[in-house]
């Protein structure tokens, strides 16, 4: 701990103790830790030095969101009346810190909203957020995957510069549970910011950024280890294999290979006994039994894992206590609801961070009863609505606290719909309207353009649109101004503040270029002319479709991001302010500013690929095995299995009577 500074003694000005939230660069200030979770930075100086050395832009910076509504309503400035910085530290104190509630969807389509242009689909309550908060129309992820695209989010950073890239197709995202690849340690997420700022931080859903590194139990990769007070959830992903009699989704194809390639080796030994019994030629009964071995020990090694994809990968977890294995897939939603609820009572009195990671609308699209034939969209768009109906329950949960004028909350997906989600009653996955490409395409827009829809009503103008390029990765350094974090230092983090830009100070984005990855493979750029507000996007690397032409690749049911892919020399380039749908490739004969655009994006991404250090690859070969020591397990291994998942947890009893009151109005509102 910092000794503390002994006070400026003077006759005119006392010694003064201002508490703030946010560091910034004063000289004679020194911080000081703190016990109190409601202050855990304070600077401790005299009144004097503040007026003589402060100025007005360093004021706004630290006092954060409405310094230039006090300065008004005091009709003052900082250098010329003490009154302005009571002012401030008063508010910096009491007011900067909201609630903040995150909204995550899975694989939803930017165009199954209706504010987002879909006039079919049922949406009233993510509508009545982009109606009084803020909607951006380019918001983009920066992976078309859920592991990379969530590591992004929840550190500000490239997933290439926290390892969690792939080199290889197969395993773009965490695919075992019992793996030992994850979000290392040693990232900051925005959790982690908020939680030593005095924050009460939980996650209710999905997690999929891995559990452990060496033994089963160390859950180093854990939420809780990673600035979650709280985590009630699927540490893994819902696949379709997690409900029994469903098509396998983990590896579907490889797991056809590897049956096909059992049947070849188990035939082996039978072909060696024709000659034996037909007494053509002896064949010694060691050469059949090493076969007949071969073939059983290939079969036991692939089947251990993927033949119990339900047991292993299914988990429903409540901090560090596996509660449900194999995870029931039919309360599921009811159980995250009653626990996201039950958190928003605990911790009414802020500030809290809580991030909603719904399971919604993944396949294989659990839906309530009642919510059943709801939409005219099969059962995707009934969990859509379900998904909707969810969101209004935590915004009636706000309004009843009277906390929604206090409360940040921001909605959107982890990346675009997923074409390739079909059975035979028809299309799983999501629409995103006229954007190219889906789930798993890097470059198109089509899988990693997302809603973003910030709603703070004290603070953002009400129906605003803005059409600027941002991401996911704003997140990170957005929550950290706004809850007073500080970013670690030396560390690259690519993303930026959206607040100027959320408040109109600011009419562009920070972004002048976004890269796009598919794996470690740098497939697309964009560059942001702010100039003449165009945006140009370059793609080095597309996937080709299968069958020719669809759109997408059915045949693998994800595209590769090398392989069986195009590489364009010269690149394509499009000019998304014009064409949005990526339909118009620009001609490099016909276009004037076709060469210098390619040279000023090929310039960028050297720059950029400057700045990348090499580290650990999270999603590697090895660290994708299954590895039965890794394996959570509730019970003994390779027996697990336990229901716990109806004991009420300490954050239910907070709200038992309420979420009682809550379903039942619910069951009204649905009939």
């Amino acid at each position: 701990m910092t000794d503390r500074p002994q006070p400026c003694l003077t006759k005119s000005v006392p010694d003064v103790t201002w508490p703030l939230f946010l560091v910034f660069p004063v000289r004679n200030k020194e911080v000081l830790e703190s016990s109190d979770l409601t202050q855990v930075v304070v600077y401790r100086s005299c009144l004097h030095k503040l007026r003589d050395e402060a100025d007005v832009p360093v004021l706004r910076q630290a006092g954060g969101l409405l310094f230039d509504k006090v300065l008004d309503a005091l009709e003052v400035t900082v250098r010329s009346h003490e009154a302005a910085i009571l002012w401030l530290g008063m508010f910096v104190t009491r007011n900067s810190r909201p609630n903040i509630v995150l909204l995550m969807a899975d694989d939803l389509g930017v165009g199954d909203l209706c504010c987002y242009g879909n006039n079919s689909m049922s949406t009233p309550n993510i509508d009545r957020l982009a109606s009084e908060g803020v909607r951006l129309t380019q918001h983009l992820a920066a992976a078309s995957m859920c592991t990379p695209s969530r590591a992004a989010f929840l550190t500000g950073r490239y997933p290439v510069r926290s390892g969690m890239a792939s080199s290889s197709n197969l395993n773009r995202d965490v695919v075992w549970l019992g793996g030992s690849g994850g979000l290392p340690p040693n990232e900051t997420t925005f959790a982690k910011l908020l939680q030593h700022r005095g924050y009460r931080t939980g996650l209710i859903g999905k997690w999929h950024q891995g559990l452990s590194c060496a033994s089963r139990d160390d859950h180093c990769y854990h939420p809780l280890n990673h600035g979650f007070d709280y985590f009630y959830g699927m540490p893994f992903e819902l696949l379709s294999d997690c409900q029994a009699f469903r098509t396998p989704e983990l590896h579907r194809w490889v797991r056809v290979r590897l049956w096909v390639s059992t049947v070849v080796l188990g035939l082996i030994p039978l072909l060696l006994l024709v000659p034996t019994c037909a007494r053509w030629f002896l064949v010694p009964w060691p050469v059949i039994l090493a076969f007949a071995l071969l073939a059983l020990l290939f079969f036991v090694c692939w089947f251990s894992s993927y033949g119990f994809t339900r047991r292993w990968n299914c988990v429903l977890m409540r901090n560090h206590e596996i509660i449900q294995q194999p995870v029931r897939l039919e309360r599921l939603a009811s159980h995250m609801l009653k626990e996201a609820l039950a958190f928003i009572d605990r911790y009414k009195r802020g500030p809290f961070l809580l991030f909603i990671s719904f399971l919604h609308v993944h396949t294989p699209l659990v839906t309530k009863e009642k919510f059943v034939g709801h939409s005219k969209f099969g059962l995707y768009g009934d969990n859509v609505e379900e998904m909707d109906w969810m969101v209004g329950k935590v915004l009636e949960a706000l309004d009843r606290e009277r906390l929604a004028n206090h409360t940040l909350v921001y909605f959107t997906s982890d990346n675009g719909g997923r074409l390739e989600a079909q059975d035979r009653s028809g299309q799983l996955g999501g629409w995103n309207g006229r954007y190219r490409g889906g789930r798993g395409m890097a470059g198109w827009e089509g899988g990693i353009r997302v809603p973003g829809i910030f709603r703070w009503p004290t603070v953002l103008e009400a129906g605003k649109v803005i059409d600027e390029p941002t991401s996911l990765m704003d997140i990170f350094p957005t929550l950290s101004y706004i809850g007073g974090g500080i970013p670690p230092l030396g560390r690259v983090i690519d993303g930026r503040n959206l607040m100027p830009l959320l408040e109109g100070r600011v009419s562009r984005s920070e972004h002048e270029f976004l890269f796009h990855y598919c794996g470690v493979s740098l497939h697309t750029a964009r560059w942001y002319q702010k100039d003449c507000a165009t945006v140009w996007k370059v793609h080095f690397v597309t996937p080709k479709f299968s069958p020719e032409g669809a759109g997408a690749c059915y045949g693998s049911g994800v595209c590769p991001c090398s392989g069986d892919v195009t590489y364009h020399d010269p690149p394509l380039l499009f000019d998304i302010s014009r064409d949005p749908s990526e339909s118009r490739p620009l001609n490099p004969d016909n276009e004037a500013l076709f060469d210098a655009v390619v040279k000023k994006v090929e310039a960028a991404v050297r720059r950029h690929r400057g700045t990348l250090t090499p580290v650990p690859q999270q999603l590697s070969v090895f660290n994708a095995l299954w590895k039965p020591w890794l394996q959570p397990c509730c019970g003994s291994f390779p027996f697990c299995g336990c229901d716990r998942a109806d004991d009420i947890s300490y954050m239910e009893l907070f709200v038992e009577s309420k979420w009682n009151d809550t379903l039942a109005g619910s069951h009204a509102e649905v009939a």
